[in-house]
Parts: structure tokens; C-alpha cells; sequence
């Protein structure tokens, strides 16, 4: 078992993933805190967004608590995420794709916080047809409980990173169906809740340093869906995780655009978050050696944060004031930083947007012919 190991260490660790993901995953994240760190030293006034509180919502009985949707809330920093803001008074619904994990996170939360306002749902986010149930289970509950028929907060935390070739029901590549188009379809089916809010909604992506590393972008089709990198004599797993983050930030910042062309009397706010490197279990098909070594590396340069310390940016992100939209957390304490000059691009921005929106409605049309 222990020489098994050792070879896939030892063939892992002779790939290029291995290698990109040791150095340039590395120096993007130092990147990232030398941005923070000049900002801090020589800007006359440093960007620092403070806490606001969640608005209660208007009732005609007594206040109800905002909703918070958490993707990924079954462990690390989805579950920490659900518990700190459960404090800041939020009825936090829990979204994972393990009902056992998610009733233990539940309990935990509960034992942590007596007042915590919990609910949980079973979502795969790499199958449309799971996000579609979740959409109607979601608006049905929310009918039962006399709640309010809109959400507050949608945090698209959710990720993997698969080191050999899957594919999800709808034939897409796991990591970019899980991690982008998860986000993208999750996000355009919950965007009527999101714009019913009485009190301004928000929407936060959690995206990675990684996407620092990407040097070259389409936005087809098959790239998007993932379905390009099966061609690959050897699957680009740290290649596609950069393009599915890459991608998260480019459709963050133009829905940010979007809805400040639209307005409206209670706006939708789009923010990024990085949280830097987090010990989680997102790195569980790494070989366990390489991953040991990694965090003990990281580690011993300060950059390895365990997830209640991580989960800081994804909390400032959430609770920053309300008009706060279209920015980068980084670093905890409020702060953030600017992101890679592509990740700026419009041009590629709308074409990514585009080619997104025609996934959709191709996956709402083959879900509409399977229904029948």
C-alpha cells in the first residue's frame, strides 16, 4: 500500500500540474500579498471596507431574518463561512451534495450557537438538473415557512480539483462544470430571489490566486463546458482549475456591469473573494504525500490558513456595505487587491457571458425534453 502510494506520488510529481501548481500557483499567491503589502506601505489611503450588519426584512408580524445560500457548506471553509455569519444573524441554508455531512455541519453549528437559524439542502452543482430540484425545493420552503419569497445572499463557494478526466451528467468536465458553470446556472436560477429582496442582495464568488497563472483564454464552447481539455494526451487538472477560477471572476465582474446599468430601487452587488491557500479537502486527489508535503511547505511560509482563519475575505465580502460591488477580497481585515489585468478584460468578459448564457439555455432545453 505504502510503495502504491509512493509510485503515484512519484508520477504526480513528475507531471506538469505538479510543477505549475508548485511554482506558479506559488508566486501568484505572493503576488497577491505583494499587492497587499505595497497598498499597504504607500497607498495614502488604503482600501478597507468595514462590516455592516444584514438588514432584517419588513413583516407585518416581526422582522425576519436575511437569507444566506452557502454552496459547499458540507466541510472547510463553506462550513466555517455558514457558522460565522449564523452569528451575524443570518438564516443560513446549507447547500452540499452530502445530506450526512451537511446534517453534521448542521449540528456543529448548532452546538456552537444556540440561536443559529439553519437549513440544508442535498445539491450536486455539477448536474443542472440537481440545481433546478434545488430551485423549487428552495421556493417551496421558503412558501411552508412564511418566509419571505426572495434571498439576501448567495455565496458560490463551492469547488474541486479532480486530477484525472471525470465527466458530469450533462457531459461536461467536472471541474469546469462544478466550478464555473455550477456558479453560473446556480446564480441565473436564483437571480428573481436574489432581485425580489426587499433589502439589497448580494451575490459572492469564491475564486483563487490560480487564476493569476492563466496566460491564454478562449471562451467557446467546448472550452467552457470543459469538453476541449478531454482531447489532452494527459489530463491539465491544475490548467483547468486556473480557467474555471479565471472564469468566476470574468463572470463576476460582468454581472457587476450588468446591474449597474439596470439599477434599481434595491440593487444586486457582485464581489469576488480569494481566500488565499486554506488546508480543506479540495486537494483530497492530490497523492497524500505531495499534499502533506505541500501544506508543511506552506505552512512553514505562512501561507497555509486553516478555514476559520480563511474564511475572513469570504466574510468581509459578505458583509461589506451594501453598494460595495465589483471588487477583489484578499487578506482579511477588509482589504482587497486588484486581480490579474485579463481578468479586467470586457471584451472577454461579454463573449464569456454570451457563451455561458447559450450553455444555459441548451442545458434548460435538453432538461425540458427530458421532462417530457
Amino acid at each position: 500500500m505504502l510503495m502504491e502510494e509512493f509510485k503515484d506520488s512519484l508520477c504526480f510529481a513528475c507531471t506538469p500540474d505538479f510543477w505549475r501548481m508548485a511554482v506558479l500557483w506559488t508566486l501568484a499567491l505572493l503576488l497577491s500579498y505583494f499587492q497587499l503589502l505595497t497598498k499597504t506601505l504607500f497607498s495614502r489611503k488604503p482600501i478597507s471596507y468595514p462590516h455592516c450588519s444584514p438588514s432584517l426584512l419588513p413583516s407585518t408580524t416581526k422582522p425576519r431574518h436575511p437569507i444566506c445560500i452557502i454552496t459547499g457548506a458540507t466541510s472547510g471553509l463553506g462550513a466555517a463561512a455558514a457558522y460565522s455569519l449564523s452569528l451575524e444573524g443570518y438564516f443560513v441554508v446549507l447547500v452540499g451534495r452530502s445530506s450526512n455531512l451537511l446534517s453534521k455541519v448542521m449540528t456543529d453549528i448548532k452546538r456552537r450557537n444556540d440561536n443559529a437559524h439553519l437549513k440544508s439542502f442535498q445539491v450536486d452543482l455539477s448536474s443542472f438538473a440537481s440545481i433546478l430540484k434545488f430551485k423549487s425545493s428552495l421556493e417551496l420552503w421558503l412558501l411552508d415557512s412564511d418566509l419571505h419569497s426572495s434571498v439576501q445572499l448567495l455565496i458560490n463557494n463551492a469547488g474541486i480539483l479532480a486530477t484525472s478526466l471525470r465527466f458530469t451528467a450533462e457531459g461536461f468536465d467536472q471541474i469546469m462544470g462544478t466550478n464555473y458553470l455550477g456558479a453560473f446556472s446556480l446564480t441565473k436560477v436564483l437571480l428573481p430571489l436574489l432581485e425580489n429582496s426587499p433589502v439589497p442582495s448580494r451575490i459572492v464568488n469564491v475564486t483563487s490566486f490560480t487564476h493569476r497563472t492563466v496566460f491564454g483564454i478562449q471562451v467557446d464552447k467546448e472550452t467552457v463546458s470543459g469538453k476541449a481539455f478531454s482531447k489532452f494526451k494527459r489530463y491539465p487538472c491544475a490548467r483547468i482549475y486556473e480557467y474555471s477560477k479565471l472564469c468566476l471572476l470574468l463572470f463576476s465582474y460582468e454581472l457587476h456591469r450588468q446591474f449597474g446599468v439596470l439599477g434599481g430601487s434595491c440593487p444586486v452587488s457582485v464581489v469576488a473573494v480569494d481566500p488565499g491557500v486554506v488546508k480543506t479537502n479540495i486537494m483530497r486527489d492530490v497523492p497524500t504525500c505531495l499534499r502533506y508535503v505541500a501544506f508543511l511547505v506552506l505552512n512553514l511560509l505562512g501561507l497555509l490558513k486553516l478555514p476559520e482563519s480563511g474564511v475572513r475575505s469570504i466574510v468581509d465580502a459578505a458583509l461589506a456595505p451594501p453598494e460595495i460591488s465589483g471588487v477583489y477580497f484578499f487578506g482579511g481585515n477588509g482589504r482587497t487587491v486588484s486581480s490579474s489585468a485579463r481578468s479586467y478584460d470586457t471584451k472577454l468578459a461579454k463573449e464569456l457571458w454570451a457563451t455561458s448564457c447559450d450553455l444555459f439555455r441548451e442545458l434548460q432545453l435538453a432538461f425540458k425534453d427530458s421532462s417530457l
